[in-house]
């Protein structure tokens, strides 16, 4: 997996020191296996938690059986991590990777991540959105990005945020931007007003062969209204989806 799928823009991050402390020892308490990715995919080390100190703010973790891969990780300094609990999938990072001493034997230790990511794919199911005349965003610009407002066309939306098509490039490198009071025009339905925090960004090359910027957005301080009329426009959605597939049966 990707690094750049810690960014995913639908999955749930989790910001609470408690709750994430809870995790990680929930992790090495069920002795789960933890990928580490030292340089993406193409190194990867198979380690697991051994203990987790929240009073130093430490975690400590088995060192791979690689003496070059262990040379690999301390150097880096830090990490990807991706492991499972309860059937969900579990992504951090980890900073100021050393080494240390466990009962006896050599090991890593790390800080405690200041955010973890669980992939709740179950909960933000993802809906395509019509290629013709599409649901747009509307999002206020700040005075760098030229002030005013900027119209952009959905790919797919969920109930933890949108994805939508940038191609002229107006929004520039926004990773990790917070853009608020955005306003998302659901047909039949009525505008969702929301903040939108940019979580990975790509290019895509369309059909005609130019290419546009895929960014990828969490809801931010949605209401509770709001995020009804976007569940309500989901539903809507996969009957019409179920209704063009059942006529083609």
């Amino acid at each position: 997996m990707a690094n750049s799928e810690l960014d995913n823009w639908h999955d749930y991050r989790v910001v609470s020191r408690r709750e994430i402390v809870a995790l990680l020892r929930q992790i090495a308490e069920k002795n789960q296996l933890v990928r580490m990715l030292v340089h993406g995919e193409a190194d990867v080390c198979v380690t697991s938690i051994l203990e987790v100190d929240p009073d130093n703010d430490t975690l400590v973790l088995d060192r791979s059986i690689d003496r070059d891969q262990n040379r690999r990780i301390l150097s880096a300094g830090k990490v990807s991590c991706e492991t499972s609990l309860d059937k969900i999938r579990i992504m951090f990072k980890l900073e100021n990777v050393r080494e240390t001493e466990y009962e006896g034997s050599n090991a890593l230790e790390a800080d405690i991540p200041e955010t973890m990511v669980r992939l709740q794919r179950r909960e933000f199911y993802r809906m395509a959105t019509p290629v013709t005349n599409p649901v747009r965003a509307i999002i206020p610009l700040p005075e760098e990005l030229g002030g005013g407002t900027a119209s952009f066309p959905l790919s797919d939306i969920s109930c933890g945020g949108i994805a939508f098509l940038d191609s002229k490039h107006q929004l520039g490198e926004a990773m990790g931007r917070t853009f608020e009071g955005c306003r998302i025009d659901l047909p039949d339905i009525g505008p969702v007003v929301t903040g939108l925090e940019i979580r990975n960004m790509f290019d895509v090359t369309l059909l005609n062969n130019k290419t546009s910027r895929r960014f990828g957005c969490m809801f931010v301080n949605i209401s509770r209204g709001n995020l009804s009329n976007v569940q309500r426009y989901i539903t809507r959605l996969e009957r019409e989806r179920n209704a063009r597939l059942a006529g083609l049966g």
